[in-house]
């Protein structure tokens, strides 16, 4: 994966402008903040954030992929001043799950999501190196 970073732009925080990558593409559809069992743990907002992105993980290791091999994710979240006030908490959240792979992000605040309990959903395009993914098939 290349990052791409036109001359003379400011770096960005968090994400990049944009990625390049070769290998096979992985869609993973929005994952929100409950559980494995489709049950809501918490109604804080870092914490469903936090189990949305353990989500999209583990979809993405079901085709052999990891992390890294994220090339682009879009929030969509409930209350976008939730989001602004959560950063720092939300970035040590993204640090543990997804570690210090920054993909090109987008963050939208929506009106609502289809789960009522939903604060935020996680959308996100991984391109899986093919070494990678025949590792695990």
């Amino acid at each position: 994966m290349r990052k791409l970073q036109p001359p003379g732009w400011a770096e960005p925080k968090g994400y990049a402008n944009g990625v390049a990558a070769t290998g096979m593409f992985v869609a993973i559809g929005g994952q929100i903040g409950w559980n494995a069992a489709q049950s809501f743990e918490s109604d804080d907002f870092v914490a469903q954030a936090r189990q949305a992105l353990e989500n999209v993980v583990a979809v993405l290791a079901e085709a052999g992929g990891r992390p890294e091999h994220i090339v682009r994710m879009t929030w969509y979240v409930v209350d976008c001043d939730e989001y602004v006030a959560s950063q720092r908490e939300l970035g040590r959240a993204y640090r543990d799950v997804v570690g210090r792979h920054y993909p090109a992000m987008t963050a939208v605040e929506v009106s609502r999501l289809v789960e009522p309990r939903a604060k935020v959903e996680i959308e996100a395009t991984a391109i899986v190196p093919d070494h990678a993914a025949g590792a695990s098939g």
